[in-house]
């Protein structure tokens, strides 16, 4: 296993290894920068193929969520857990309050949170064991689930429509033809809000199930999840894995705009250029899809939804100003989004 030599690896502050002989736990936490705050990222239980692929992953999310928090104007820093294993099999009780004890060992250096394979119940056995998680619901405040999913989708359509503005002059998206690749929670929540502004939708994921929801409640046009890359609309809306903007298909692409919520969507950094090239907006994901970092932080200070759904409104702000660098520089939105984060985490280069 490497750590310091994997092309992930970006001057973390901490990786930690932790196991629990009796559950079967096998964690993996990642501080990535703590200039600005604590760490927060989520938990994200996965059957990787290798512990190399776990270690990667958990070194390529937690840097994202450094850069993530910082555009958001977070006073937090970026980490990662991952756990090894199967969520549909393996998950107790005892099972993530021995993932809290993990936690609670990092003494608050870093905050969990769900993720890909987590859900808010696996959060609250964590929270027996530590004070440092992020997405429990109270019960106190009715229009909290503890899913941050939701704030999620709505970041998503706030930075879609930013880019829709700056694009073609107007945000109105009434006609405007959007595909969403992936309906999960955030996925089915973005098109939620994107059918009550008027775009027609086209859709793809790997459940039936979801596609034949869609159509039913928002007359959306069903397509194979290998053609939903290449179909001709105005918006592409990644929502399902990363990596699917690449060599090959930025030649499929028959799009304008880029705005979707999946973490890291572009292979490399080169394929921004590649898009800028090609004369499409990307709106870098790290920047819209802030929505559920911002809920879960609000969440844990005790504020209002009001108050959490202003902030993640200002993700507009934050997506223009990169919008405008990047044309005025003639530079990829990606690259800009890169150096304006690290103006605001401080990093030094």
């Amino acid at each position: 296993m490497n750590v310091f030599s994997d092309i992930a690896f970006d001057d973390h502050e901490q990786v930690v290894f932790a196991s629990d002989k009796t559950t079967g736990l096998k964690t993996i936490i990642a501080v990535h920068n703590t200039n600005l705050g604590p760490s927060l990222g989520g938990c994200r239980m996965w059957p990787y193929a290798s512990e190399q692929d776990a270690i990667h992953d958990v070194l390529r999310l937690s840097r994202g969520m450094t850069y993530k928090s910082a555009l958001a104007n977070l006073p937090l820093g970026g980490g990662k857990s991952v756990i090894i294993g199967d969520p549909r099999s393996q998950k107790t009780p005892e099972f993530f309050r021995a993932m809290g004890r993990a936690v609670e060992q990092l003494g608050g250096r870093y905050i969990v949170a769900e993720d890909v394979g987590t859900s808010p119940e696996d959060m609250g056995h964590i929270a027996s064991q530590t004070k440092h998680v992020g997405g429990i619901n109270d019960g106190k405040d009715p229009e909290r689930t503890g899913d941050p999913s939701p704030f999620t989708a709505y970041g998503v359509f706030i930075g879609l429509k930013e880019a829709v503005r700056f694009k073609h002059g107007s945000d109105d998206l009434t006609g405007m033809r959007v595909a969403v690749q992936g309906l999960g929670h955030v996925g089915y929540h973005l098109c939620r809000m994107l059918h009550a502004a008027g775009a027609k939708l086209i859709v793809a994921d790997l459940n039936a199930a979801s596609m034949k929801a869609a159509a039913m409640e928002f007359g959306a046009t069903a397509v194979p999840v290998d053609k939903i890359l290449s179909v001709d609309a105005d918006i592409l809306a990644p929502c399902a894995l990363g990596g699917v903007i690449n060599d090959r298909t930025i030649e499929e692409l028959k799009v304008g705009v880029i705005a979707g919520a999946a973490n890291n969507q572009l292979e490399d950094d080169r394929h921004g250029e590649m898009l800028r090239e090609a004369g499409i907006l990307y709106a870098p994901d790290y920047v819209i899809n802030a929505g559920g970092v911002i809920e879960v932080y609000y969440c844990r200070e005790g504020k209002t939804v009001a108050e959490t759904n202003m902030h993640i409104e200002g993700i507009g702000e934050t997506v223009r100003e990169i919008f405008e660098r990047a044309k005025d520089q003639n530079l990829s939105t990606g690259f800009v989004a890169d150096r304006l984060a690290e103006e605001r985490f401080g990093l030094k280069k």
